[in-house]
């Protein structure tokens, strides 16, 4: 696609999404609307992950991790403060801090791809029975108590910047969510299209070759890891003000989630796992209302199927149709009849004549 056409493509998208936006709200009854921004918030979990991976090259198994920490860090700091205002700033500084130092570890250590998927696997599994063995009067931050497998139930909402008495309502919070994932695509897009972005991208092409010519690409790798933290702590934030604040946000389901969703809706892409995520989000939703039926192992055979069939992805996959539909049938000219020459051709010389017979017989 041209320039112009990515351009108009994405104006388009952007009225869609707004439109979509403040029209749904109206549509749908107040149990779909928390449903829907759930959805929501765990697509702006999977974005975070096809920044990483998909443009990065950073297969990270923990991504969980921080949306775990953005979740607890809001329920409790908003708990403690009376405000949900500094607890989303620090529900966003706290698993965005965390990645840092993570990667700090990973990349200065040049540890490989499939070790720093372990590592992040591991640190997740670590949050999730640190977080299960909390149980207790004595497990308090403050005045909040974590509640060990029952996690914090009690997380306040949203509300007006330093405005205590003003808690969000549903629909609003549906606002803030659909607002940030639109924002958050859109500024991954730009981030991916500045100097930086198209280093980001280069290393995920040829590590060694971006290395060798001056780039630090530690530096960059940290840098998208620890976006792609931040990020994950915000859907944590909407995730804690839909549900409630548990240990099973670091489980491994989470996890296993949003690898299956980058992965059906395309890696490399940043619309495809979104619009993956929340579709298998409804699928899997619709399917857990039929008795004797298993959403997850549905959900494992649909990725099964699209890593053999289709691995590519969805949305890459749709584009490559749509190239070959859009693309112009190749235009075969006719040969002339045998013993004439066609319209301005040349006769071949005495000296060309041998070769040409040479060539016809081999």
């Amino acid at each position: 696609m041209s320039p112009r056409g990515r351009t108009v493509a994405s104006v388009i998208g952007f009225v869609v999404s707004v439109a979509a936006i403040f029209v749904l709200p109206h549509w749908l009854e107040l149990f779909t609307l928390i449903n829907a921004t759930i959805y929501v918030s765990m697509a702006i979990m999977t974005l975070s992950l096809a920044l990483i991976w998909g443009y990065g090259g950073i297969l990270c198994f923990g991504q969980a991790a921080f949306f775990g920490l953005g979740g607890y860090t809001y329920a409790v700091c908003a708990i403690n403060f009376g405000d949900s205002t500094w607890a989303v700033v620090l529900a966003m500084v706290v698993p965005a801090l965390f990645a840092a130092l993570l990667g700090y570890f990973v990349f200065w250590g040049r540890i490989g791809d499939v070790y720093l998927g372990v590592i992040t696997l591991t640190m997740t599994l670590i949050f999730f029975k640190l977080f299960n063995a909390t149980a207790g009067d004595a497990y308090k931050i403050g005045s909040a108590a974590l509640g060990g497998f029952n996690g914090i139930p009690s997380t306040p909402p949203l509300n007006l910047p330093w405005d205590v008495g003003t808690a969000l309502a549903p629909e609003d919070i549906w606002y803030i969510a659909a607002g940030l994932l639109v924002l958050f695509y859109f500024g991954s897009r730009w981030l991916l299209s500045t100097s930086f972005g198209r280093v980001v991208i280069s290393i995920r092409e040829n590590e060694r070759r971006t290395e060798l010519l001056g780039y630090d690409i530690r530096r960059y790798k940290l840098g998208i890891f620890t976006i792609g933290g931040a990020m994950a702590g915000m859907a944590g934030i909407l995730f804690a003000n839909c549900v409630f604040v548990s240990p099973t946000m670091f489980s491994l389901f989470y996890n296993a989630q949003v690898i299956i969703w980058v992965t059906v809706g395309g890696i490399g892409t940043l619309l495809g796992p979104i619009f993956g995520s929340i579709a298998l989000q409804m699928i899997v939703a619709e399917l857990g209302t039929i008795d004797g039926l298993d959403p997850n192992l549905i959900l494992g055979a649909i990725l099964i199927l699209f890593v053999l069939l289709v691995p590519k992805g969805v949305l890459p996959s749709l584009r490559v149709l749509w190239e070959r539909f859009r693309k112009p049938p190749a235009v075969v000219e006719a040969s002339p009849p045998t013993g004439r020459p066609a319209a301005g051709a040349q006769k071949a010389t005495p000296s060309q004549q041998p070769a040409a017979d040479a060539g016809g017989r081999s």
